[in-house]
């Protein structure tokens, strides 16, 4: 996180209180300060919005170089089609040469309201693909084989929970047993790694 101790430092906020009001331990800040460390995608939102700025702004601002890798934009994820396949991409973001060597990126442009406040409708969420994630991570899960979703997945030893951010009742955390995983077929493609709100 490049610019965090910049930014607490311009605003005089120590590191006891700015873990205080995000609700994790100073030793943390230091290390997400110090690079030992990074936050998780909900973490690293809460800081954004205490410093009223964006994600990618506290991880370091991408400027256009031959080095930036060009990532797709996509809408939705179609079945059986690599993501470097799919011809309806809505746009393209931009990712560091240091973040392109993690892995393979893709983008995704959120429609709906299931994961406010974390994620809110239109923002654009970059995704590393994997097949497999820790509880607690937000991530793309392909429901049917055609359905794609941006959730938090929770594990649990007879099962996945897919879980919705947003407290309305109109969206309910969906439960589906380890035979139902094999059977529906239920499975992750990637993890959201950072958040680029939307204006």
């Amino acid at each position: 996180m490049i610019n965090l101790k910049q930014l607490r430092t311009q605003k005089g906020i120590t590191q006891e209180k700015l873990a205080k009001c995000i609700g994790i331990s100073r030793s943390t800040i230091a290390m997400y300060e110090t690079g030992g460390s990074e936050p998780d995608l909900q973490t690293l939102t809460k800081i954004a919005e205490f410093f009223n700025t964006t994600t990618d702004n506290l991880l370091g601002k991408i400027t256009p170089t031959n080095k930036a890798k060009k990532i797709p934009v996509l809408g939705t994820i179609p079945a059986g089609i690599p993501i470097e396949a799919i011809e309806e991409i809505l746009d393209y973001e931009e990712i560091s040469e240091e973040m392109a060597l993690r892995g393979e990126y893709f983008a995704l442009k959120v429609k709906g309201d299931s994961m406010l406040p974390t994620i809110k409708n239109g923002d654009v969420v970059i995704v590393r693909q994997q097949d497999d994630a820790e509880s607690g991570k937000i991530c793309v899960v392909m429901i049917n084989g055609y359905d794609a979703t941006l959730k938090e997945i929770k594990k649990d030893p007879n099962g996945i929970w897919i879980l919705p951010h947003n407290s309305n009742n109109e969206f309910k955390p969906t439960f589906y047993t380890n035979q139902e995983i094999l059977d529906t077929p239920v499975r992750i493609i990637g993890v959201a790694v950072e958040i680029r709100r939307s204006l």
